[in-house]
């Protein structure tokens, strides 16, 4: 087995192992192994290698899933805090009405400074919250393999045809 940081081009410190095919150059073995013993090691290769992008996609998607979250409850906090703020411009709506044929005292003032900094403070926590959805990203070392997964099943032969081609010219 060899890491995930081995596997993903030196780019993934701190995620968990997953699991690798064994590579050899030594053809030697593969010819003295008889058909079911290179289907069954076919198979379990292709098992493993399945598991493994399953798992890559796993860890790349656990983290893009928690940015997600720390962003969705940027959005609830300030839709709370909104909430919470909304009684105060109006009462001092009211108050204002009220002392708008009175001009010496004018107390709804206070609560309207105190609106504009709740909502200060709610478009500040609607800023961290869209900069965290922003930095969301798709989990490309999965795709990427992926493609190069696809790409190299395609390409069985050495001439880049696939080998039911070579038999049907």
């Amino acid at each position: 087995m060899t890491s995930a940081r081995e596997n993903s081009h030196g780019n993934g410190a701190g995620l968990p192992r997953v699991p690798s095919i064994p590579l050899s150059d030594d053809v030697s073995t593969a010819a003295d192994q008889s058909i079911g013993g290179l289907v069954k090691d076919a198979t379990t290769h292709l098992s493993t290698l399945v598991r493994g992008e399953f798992e890559l996609a796993k860890t790349e998607l656990t983290g893009e899933v928690k940015k997600a979250l720390t962003g969705s409850v940027s959005f609830i906090v300030a839709l709370v805090l909104f909430l919470l703020a909304l009684p105060f411009p109006l009462v001092a709506l009211a108050l204002g009405f009220n002392d708008m044929f009175d001009w010496e005292d004018h107390p709804w003032l206070g609560f309207l400074v105190l609106f504009g900094a709740a909502i200060v403070l709610i478009l500040l926590i609607v800023f961290f919250g869209y900069r965290k959805f922003k930095r969301i990203r798709a989990p490309q070392r999965t795709i990427d393999s992926a493609k190069s997964t696809v790409a190299v099943l395609r390409n069985r032969g050495d001439d880049g045809h696939d080998a039911l081609d070579r038999r049907h010219p």
